[in-house]
């Protein structure tokens, strides 16, 4: 619609959607956005639409991103290591008026599966990332978990945003900085106890001749407005006897015994647990998954525009609102 100009209805602007906004703007254009219901002009500088009313181009927003928790490793008549935990960062940003911010939800890793023939097992798969990234922002990657080791393949445990769990003489895979933790080192003793996955706040515990090593704890954020822990690393197995190891707080899955491990918790980046088998006993065991990741911002409600797509759950917590990410999407701030 043309802009319009009359002495007893006065000035009409010109009217759009988000997605059908003119596709060459030029600084001072200026225009109804029937997505929005805003008055908005453009801005060149900023590679922006603006909200005419509100203070300034920007805003504040608090992010939390977690990447997909790795799978814990497979096993036949053998233990695996735990998977480490999806990385997690959390901090704020700077978001531009009207422009789109994309959010990609890395999936949880694979268990490991088992080999044909005895004392064979796969490593788990590594979780994958989840991104947020748009204008003015240098993109924000969190890493997917490291998958758990496994004996007679690859005994060390991956590296990743949290490291998996190492199996027999294998050592943990390494986290990344600022995002997770080392994974444990796996036993070569009676039960051969596998490492746990690391997670966000601790490392993965050793395995031992008894016991396989617990996944490393997550980390507790309030950012949805009360206290959730993410990002648990998986649990190690054993062989034969004695104790699997417990996945870490924040959604890490246990290890076990003559079973599929147990899985990550979806949406908060836990590592699965690793798989082990009795003496003698040749059935294929599967490790744990890993659990998918999350992205949540919350931004002021004054500034919250309610345009997304992805079907986030939008909530509120005192003078902001939360966008929470378990698939992915975008925002237009």
């Amino acid at each position: 619609m043309p802009v319009s100009i009359s002495g007893t209805n006065g000035i009409t602007n010109a009217t759009w959607t988000t997605a059908g906004r003119p596709a060459s703007p030029v600084t001072g254009q200026m225009g109804y956005n029937t997505t929005t219901a805003q008055v908005e002009v453009y801005n060149a500088t900023y590679n922006s639409w603006v909200n005419v009313g509100t203070s300034g181009v920007t805003y504040s927003a608090t992010y939390l991103i977690v990447a997909g928790g790795a799978g814990g490793g497979g096993a036949y008549d053998t233990p695996g290591g735990g998977g480490g935990a999806g990385g997690l960062l959390t901090s704020s940003t700077t978001l531009y008026f009207g422009a789109t911010y994309t959010v990609t939800v890395g999936a949880g890793g694979a268990g490991g599966t088992s080999l044909a023939g005895p004392d064979y097992g796969n490593r788990g798969t590594n979780g994958s990332n989840s991104v947020l990234s748009g204008t003015g922002l240098t993109t924000i990657t969190s890493t997917g978990g490291g998958g758990g080791g496994a004996y007679n393949t690859i005994l060390t445990g991956a590296n990743g945003g949290s490291g998996g769990g190492g199996s027999y003489t294998g050592a943990g895979g390494t986290g990344t900085s600022g995002q997770g933790n080392n994974g444990g080192l796996g036993s070569t003793g009676t039960n051969q106890g596998a490492g746990g996955g690391g997670g966000a706040s601790a490392v993965g515990a050793n395995g031992s001749a008894s016991a396989g090593g617990n996944g490393g704890a997550g980390t507790a954020s309030s950012i949805t407005g009360s206290s959730v822990t993410y990002a648990g690393g998986g649990g190690g197995s054993v062989y034969n006897g004695g104790t699997p190891g417990s996945g870490g707080a924040g959604g890490g899955g246990a290890g076990v015994l003559n079973g599929t491990g147990t899985s990550g918790t979806a949406n908060t980046g836990g590592g699965g647990g690793g798989t082990g088998s009795s003496i003698g006993s040749l059935a294929a065991r599967t490790g744990g998954a890993g659990g998918s990741g999350v992205v949540i911002l919350s931004v002021p409600t004054a500034n919250y525009t309610g345009t997304t797509t992805g079907s986030p759950t939008i909530t509120t917590s005192g003078s902001n609102t939360i966008i929470k990410f378990t698939a992915s999407g975008t925002y237009t701030a």
